[in-house]
């Protein structure tokens, strides 16, 4: 049997272990200057006036959805083919997520669909209710007003931003770009995080730099970045008299410790990239001609990939969890990437959705299998993954 290879890790050096042991010797253990030299790193890597840390990705998503004026009962269109925080965020606001369908190829969302979903929204009569959740298709429902795009970018390929800025700009939305899984991409040359009015990362430790938890929020407007260090600090604005506070927040605060780890990490970000392209590199070379299995597809307008997992396809004729198995036998773990969001059992109960809804998402999700992927696989580990998974498919 081979040896258990990690599904992902942490790239965690001398230089971050120093860094986090600092802070520990000084006073300030929150909203200090570890905090601001991270944000101030992660608004220069990105070319964004303001960088805001928070204590998750969900938490930056939350008020992004917030300062995109996204209330109750509002729609804001979204991908079913995601981590399930992309569209939790919009319920914390008691507001109702559009789903979708997808790009078979790069698995982000399909912005024809966002264009014809916007359009039919936008006049609220009968072709509206398609779009909507199965149990909000009623004359109520459709003339609920349209607020904001939230696109992912899928495993860290930005999606197809300018026809989907194109459709925001007509109908007056906000783009609220999850970025949380592409740090480092580059859309058309253009950097992950600053594609939409508000872009979010998240930094848990699978992701291409970690803070242990944690995530940032990067925007150029400035009354967007003074809202979101308010609600992050329970609704205190930076004129509020000590445990006054203006607005209703939360704590979504990052620690020093995590800043600081971010901050090292920040420092190493090419290195860390470049590391995770040289194991993709590895596997596509290596999974090339492996019948059954097909490699993931960067798209022409991604002039930088920024490789969170590595996630291959399986033909629809092979038994993905049969896979799963006979890897798991050999030491090799891997996971499904992603179960659709409109099928997870609370959106099944609470919207009426079911399997049929959104079929290239549910194509997509049978036959995605994340393999072992970190920047620290090394050429034999690979190896022995790929020789694995030959074997499985076969």
């Amino acid at each position: 049997m081979t040896p258990q290879i990690p599904m992902s890790g942490p790239d965690i050096g001398p230089d971050e272990l120093e860094a986090v042991a600092a802070v520990l010797h000084t006073p300030q253990l929150s909203l200090g200057p570890q905090l601001r030299a991270f944000e101030q790193a992660i608004a220069t890597y990105v070319g964004a006036a303001h960088a805001v840390a928070v204590s998750s990705g969900t938490a930056g998503l939350h008020l992004a959805v917030i300062a995109a004026g996204v209330g109750e009962g509002d729609l804001v269109i979204t991908t079913p083919f995601s981590f399930v925080s992309s569209a939790n965020c919009i319920l914390y606001e008691r507001a109702i997520p559009v789903f979708v369908d997808i790009d078979p190829q790069t698995l982000n969302i399909d912005p024809t669909q966002v264009a014809q979903a916007a359009s039919d929204l936008a006049r609220g009569d009968e072709s509206a209710a398609r779009w909507l959740p199965p149990t909000l298709r009623d004359a109520q429902h459709t003339r609920r007003s349209l607020k904001a795009i939230l696109p992912v970018d899928v495993f860290g390929q930005p999606a197809d931003y300018d026809p989907i800025r194109r459709v925001a700009s007509a109908h007056g939305l906000a783009v609220i770009e999850d970025a949380c899984e592409a740090i480092g991409a580059t859309y058309k040359g253009r950097p992950a995080g600053a594609l939409g009015h508000v872009g979010v990362f998240a930094f848990y430790p699978n992701k291409q730099i970690t803070t242990g938890e944690g995530g940032a929020i990067v925007t150029d407007r400035d009354d967007w970045a003074a809202l979101f260090r308010s609600l992050r600090n329970q609704g205190r604005d930076v004129f509020d008299a000590w445990l006054n506070h203006s607005r209703l927040g939360y704590n979504y605060r990052m620690d020093e410790m995590s800043a600081a780890l971010g901050l090292a990490q920040m420092k190493r970000i090419e290195e860390l990239l470049a590391r995770r392209q040289h194991v993709a590199e590895m596997y596509n070379e290596r999974l090339r001609g492996v019948v059954g299995v097909t490699a993931p597809f960067v798209a022409p307008t991604t002039t930088r990939a920024s490789w969170f997992v590595y996630v291959v396809r399986l033909e629809p004729s092979i038994d993905r969890d049969r896979v799963m198995v006979r890897l798991e036998e050999q030491g090799i773990p891997s996971r499904p990437y992603f179960t659709p969001i409109h099928l997870q059992p609370f959106y099944r109960q609470q919207f009426g959705f079911a399997e049929g809804d959104f079929p290239v998402t549910e194509a997509a999700a049978r036959s995605a299998l994340a393999l072992p992927f970190s920047g620290r696989l090394d050429d034999s580990e690979v190896e022995a993954v790929c020789r694995a998974l030959a074997h499985a498919v076969a």
